[in-house]
């Protein structure tokens, strides 16, 4: 008789469970934006003179605020076209300076982006470029709507990093 109510009791609870096992969560739906996002326009790249142009003014505004640091200008494909590193800038930021201004200028858009991304959730991008510099401090530089290349730097928190890739990128306005 026991064992008849334990295969009763069984099946009344998987009868039961059923429903609450049966729903799943609605799939999310896709993320389908108008226009690809970062998708501005690539132009002619910049030239040397302008890329000096930038370092010069970023590492003004370094020097003005006694921060060592390693500035780096790359084309359109994120090759390099002028490079500075400041006296007592940290040895090891010279690649990093590099590599977060070839991931502005190829995945066309600043790599705070990619810092965020990474906080928010599984870094996804990380497998698509090993090269891919995740921190703030490379922006893209944007002329008449369209990318000519970008500005890295890197030596000092990101935010110093940033506030001085903004000096050079102010200096082509």
């Amino acid at each position: 008789m026991r064992p008849i109510r334990l295969a009763a009791a069984s099946a009344a609870l998987a009868l039961g469970m059923s429903p609450v096992c049966a729903q799943q969560p609605a799939p999310a739906p896709p993320n389908l934006p108008e226009k690809v996002p970062f998708g501005v326009a690539y132009g002619a790249p910049l030239g040397l003179e302008q890329a000096r142009k930038i370092v010069s003014a970023a590492q003004a505004e370094a020097e003005k605020r006694g921060w060592p640091m390693n500035i780096a200008v790359v084309d359109t494909h994120g090759d390099l076209v002028h490079f500075a590193r400041m006296d007592g800038a940290q040895l090891a930021s010279v690649g990093v300076s590099q590599r977060k201004a070839r991931t502005a200028a190829r995945w066309r858009r600043e790599t705070r982006v990619f810092f965020e991304a990474y906080g928010k959730g599984p870094p996804i991008y990380g497998t698509l470029d090993p090269d891919l510099a995740a921190s703030p401090g490379g922006i893209p530089l944007i002329v008449d709507g369209r990318l000519i290349g970008a500005v890295g730097c890197s030596g000092g928190t990101s935010d110093q990093d940033v506030v001085v890739c903004q000096a050079g990128i102010d200096a082509l306005k």
